[in-house]
């Protein structure tokens, strides 16, 4: 069973690729991207699903991890729709595997391809059991896919040949692709009860092309899309209203198609200059408190609010005066007190590459009027990353909504700290 999470349809499912689509390259700062998470966990994590969509293997999948703010999806598609994997620890769709072994044969592609000089084998990471990919100049390529094709057919193969990003070559099973992966993804979810109220594909290059032409689902071109994309849009898509070219970049692109097609809110909390106007919708959960939060302890440590003890006593009213916090060292101290602790770090930050985002923010109501928001905390600073898992304990006390009475963090396994680290504040 997939999903167990969530025990009805998502309201909406993202289907996204990642590099220069999810991810902004041109973007140090990861802009973008930070404001998609933060409108993700605020308003769609807790009854939504979250798909990436990648032509990366499992290991350079892992790699963009390491290297940027990215969100822990629900379903992870890799190596352009040949693998389909569940969670955070990554569980292989072995029903996916048994449809692509269907005409397929790795050694005869390997010596068919072994016949094109003009192919180029790329790292040995990006050779999947159904995938073999390859370099080729863009000038050979219309050429090169057409020969191969037949020889392959004549070898009983089924196969599928993509070219995208002007120079990558892709050699896949004819089931495979993401489109396929997400039509597989779609039905299986639909067998189960569950299929999406929405579903929002979003790319920018020849490989997302597949996604746009999944029936019913709706998609973005991101701004930066490539040549290769456009042209099948313009030949294929140009009159289907459900399939828009955005006029923002990557991450920016997909928040402007969300508000396009009204799938949902599309109003980022990093887009709302004042924490203390970023009110949540009726029926969103405590987790907006969450993210609400730590955007503002970003914004404190690098002054970009100002130094006002209006910020600082409106965070206290919302703490139960007896309230704890439990740092990660195991340390427990009061929450009004860590408050006023923040006092000395405004602006602390400034002029470094300080970012903070939360991930996986996923609240329940223990008790009523009791809810507990459980997420993995964030910080980047310059080149060094540091997490934490955290679990928030909410009571709602009438007339003052939800106060904050008790929270308790660890280190997360990737992040290799003293178990004392004084400089973790919260």
């Amino acid at each position: 069973v997939i999903m167990e999470r969530l025990t009805s349809p998502a309201r909406l499912m993202i289907v996204s690729d990642l590099d220069h689509t999810m991810v902004d390259h041109h973007d140090p700062e990861n802009l973008s991207l930070l404001r998609f998470n933060s409108l993700w966990e605020h308003a769609y994590r807790h009854d939504s699903l979250l798909v990436f969509s990648t032509g990366r293997s499992p290991t350079l999948y892992k790699e963009l991890r390491k290297e940027k703010p990215l969100l822990t999806p629900d379903v992870t598609i890799m190596s352009v729709g040949t693998e389909i994997t569940y969670g955070n620890s990554m569980v292989p769709d072995h029903g996916w595997v048994d449809t692509l072994n269907n005409k397929w044969d790795l050694r005869v592609v390997k010596e068919e391809t072994g016949n094109f000089s003009e192919l180029t084998l790329q790292a040995e990471t990006e050779q999947r059991p159904h995938k073999v990919s390859f370099y080729v100049d863009k000038s050979k390529a219309h050429q090169v896919t057409k020969e191969l094709s037949q020889r392959l057919e004549k070898r009983g193969l089924d196969v599928k040949i993509i070219y995208s990003g002007g120079m990558d070559l892709d050699i896949l099973p004819q089931g495979a692709g993401k489109g396929q992966a997400l039509a597989y993804l779609l039905k299986k979810l639909k067998s189960e009860g569950k299929l999406p109220v929405n579903t929002l594909a979003c790319g920018d290059s020849g490989n997302d092309a597949e996604l746009f032409s999944v029936p019913d689902v709706y998609g973005v071109m991101v701004s930066n899309a490539q040549e290769e994309l456009l042209k099948w849009h313009a030949e294929n898509a140009k009159d289907n209203p459900k399939v828009i070219h955005a006029k923002e970049r990557c991450a920016g692109g997909i928040i402007q198609a969300v508000g396009e097609f009204k799938l949902g809110p599309n109003l980022s909390p990093r887009d709302v200059s004042d924490f203390l106007e970023c009110k949540a919708d009726e029926n969103v959960n405590p987790g907006h408190e969450v993210v609400k939060f730590f955007l503002f302890y970003e914004r404190w440590r690098r002054g970009e609010v100002e130094n006002s003890e209006a910020y600082l006593a409106s965070l206290k009213a919302s703490c139960l005066h007896d309230g704890v916090f439990v740092h990660p060292s195991g340390a427990e101290k009061s929450l009004v007190d860590t408050i006023d602790e923040l006092r000395k770090y405004h602006g602390d930050k400034q002029g470094n590459k300080f970012r903070v985002w939360v991930d996986q923010v996923l609240a329940t109501e223990s008790a009523h009027g009791t809810w507990i928001v459980k997420l993995d905390k964030w910080e980047q600073s310059d080149d060094e990353r540091r997490g934490c898992t955290t679990a928030v304990k909410f009571t709602a006390k009438e007339g003052e909504g939800l106060v904050w009475e008790r929270v308790e963090q660890t280190w997360s396994e990737e992040s290799k700290l003293k178990k004392d680290d004084s400089s973790w504040i919260i």
